[in-house]
């Protein structure tokens, strides 16, 4: 090797391979670079901020689920009660039921407030009868003192429930698809399934309460006072909850922050 040829290496040598390796190294990570680059600049791409919030609107939305099927499952939807009296004086009945089954219950009047004039509430100790409806079985009305409900009334609160429980089931699903799958697509179909099962939820009270008219005005032989309780309440939560939630998912699922569309921000090189 001539002198003046110190640190040039002949081609194929190991130092030229040396720096194959390295070149290559370093474009394993640009490339890696590149694509990391990508994702945090897609428009499908989800940041940890994002996720964070995601998962903080599908909390609300559960919750909504749970109160749903908590009222849906329970028969304390109306609650009828007649005077004390209209039996005899030391046992009255007092009734309640929801979508699937009604109740009855003996209550002593003993246990009874002084100050209450009607038989109740259904909560008291007493002997209770419960039997499911055959609506949806033989088609056959209940009747309960002497009043007859109205089985179509009932059957579309029934189907109105079940639906919005489908809804809720479908847009859980494209949550946990967007979460694993980290795109934010999922989110807009996710907020359709729960704004519809939130309102669908909110008319079935409607429906429901219709139903409850219809029976009272039946039958006039037995004066009855109805109201309407606890399962109505977390039915009636559940659909404010469920269309929050799905709003929430939908102020998401937006290309930018509506609060940075009306508000923009200062540049501060501005100033």
């Amino acid at each position: 090797m001539m002198p003046g040829t110190v640190g040039v290496v002949a081609p194929g040598g190991p130092p030229q391979g040396v720096a194959s390796l390295a070149g290559l190294t370093s474009g394993r990570g640009t490339f890696g670079g590149n694509k990391r680059r990508r994702t945090a600049s897609g428009g499908n791409a989800m940041s940890e901020a994002q996720e964070g919030k995601i998962k903080l609107a599908f909390f609300v939305a559960i919750v909504g689920v749970i109160l749903t099927v908590l009222g849906v499952g329970t028969e304390y939807w109306v609650e009828l009660s007649p005077p004390k009296s209209f039996y005899n004086n030391q046992t009255c009945v007092t009734a309640h039921y929801g979508l699937w089954k009604g109740c009855t219950k003996t209550l002593w009047v003993a246990d009874i407030d002084p100050e209450r004039e009607n038989c109740g509430p259904a909560e008291l100790p007493g002997e209770s009868n419960c039997t499911y409806f055959k609506f949806f079985t033989t088609g056959e009305n209940a009747v309960m003192f002497q009043k007859t409900t109205q089985k179509n009334l009932n059957i579309a609160t029934a189907t109105l429930a079940l639906v919005s429980l489908f809804l809720m089931v479908m847009g859980a699903i494209c949550i946990t698809m967007s979460l694993s799958k980290e795109i934010l697509f999922f989110l807009k179909p996710a907020s359709v399934c729960f704004i519809l099962s939130g309102i669908l939820v909110l008319l079935s009270l409607v429906v429901f309460h219709q139903s409850v008219m219809a029976f009272l005005a039946s039958d006039h032989t037995v004066p009855l006072d109805h109201k309407l309780s606890w399962s109505v309440s977390c039915i009636g939560c559940a659909g404010a909850v469920l269309i929050v939630g799905g709003i929430l998912f939908l102020l998401l699922a937006l290309p930018c922050s509506p609060w940075q569309r009306c508000l923009p921000q200062k540049d501060s090189s501005s100033s």
